[in-house]
């Protein structure tokens, strides 16, 4: 299944197949994605575990390769930018560096000095709820803290595209939606180019234009979800939560991707 295809399109994977050989079993994790990310557009991946989320995102990324197929990022005139950032699920900030050192390090890596780097992360970190923490080490920060910490360095790099794989997973129910509303926030401001990779429904519609269901492994596109339809930008966490429209949405996306969690749960229960 293909997604929408534009003549803006920032992200264009095409038939992107992945297949691994661990020891003795052979699995295919991805088959025949072809999709195009328009340019600012919010896109979330959901599907069940193991079918190939962050494997995609990690191609995206440039960190593994297709076993076929190609990602194509079409790329500004401004060619000092990155093509991507990406931000993980662990914490991935420098134990040794303050918050305002990590926030920088990728603009420290492409030549800027360390004024002009500080003063650009700066306005960040205040979107980010981080003023007053600029000198604090990674140590003295709550997990949610950090988790702000890579998202502003993340955004503060200036990518062309932004990768998220599954950033507020690991933390409790109140720091995760007041880190929903910051990244609504900062998006809002920035209009990045975002494929964003999760395990929740709720966060899915929360954050994003549209959403991405895929199947059990090997991994397909099963179908594509217009949450903007539902929810216009901008928008916010208690209005999204408090509408009629969610319960409907929420149904809609559960209703496609229940088989595929109950297979891919079949499919390790055989495995086991």
């Amino acid at each position: 299944m293909s997604g929408l295809v534009t003549s803006d399109s920032k992200v264009r994977i095409t038939d992107v197949r992945r297949h691994f050989e661990i020891g003795a079993r052979s699995i295919d994790a991805l088959s025949s994605i072809n999709l195009d990310v328009p340019v600012g557009q919010f896109l979330a991946i959901v599907g069940p575990s193991g079918c190939g989320k962050t494997t995609l995102l990690r191609i995206v990324a440039g960190l593994e390769t297709p076993t076929s197929g190609s990602v194509h990022i079409d790329r500004a005139l401004d060619s000092t930018r990155p093509a991507n950032s990406m931000v993980f699920q662990q914490e991935s900030v420098f134990p040794w560096m303050s918050v305002r050192d990590n926030a920088a390090f990728g603009l420290k890596a492409r030549g800027f000095s360390a004024a002009d780097r500080y003063a650009m992360v700066q306005p960040i970190l205040d979107r980010a709820g981080l003023k007053g923490f600029e000198d604090a080490l990674p140590y003295q920060l709550s997990g949610g803290m950090k988790q702000r910490v890579a998202i502003a360095r993340a955004f503060a790099n200036d990518p062309e595209v932004l990768l998220m794989d599954e950033p507020f997973a690991a933390l409790d129910e109140q720091t995760k939606l007041i880190l929903q509303v910051e990244l609504l926030r900062i998006w809002e401001e920035t209009r990045k180019t975002v494929l964003y990779v999760t395990h929740s429904i709720d966060e899915a519609i929360i954050l994003s234009d549209r959403i991405l269901v895929m199947s059990a492994r090997p991994g397909r596109i099963k179908s594509l979800i217009d949450v903007a339809s539902f929810f216009p930008r901008p928008r916010s966490v208690e209005m999204v939560k408090s509408s009629p429209k969610y319960g409907e949405l929420f149904g809609q996306i559960w209703s496609e991707l229940r088989d595929e969690v109950y297979a891919a749960r079949e499919e390790a229960e055989r495995a086991q």
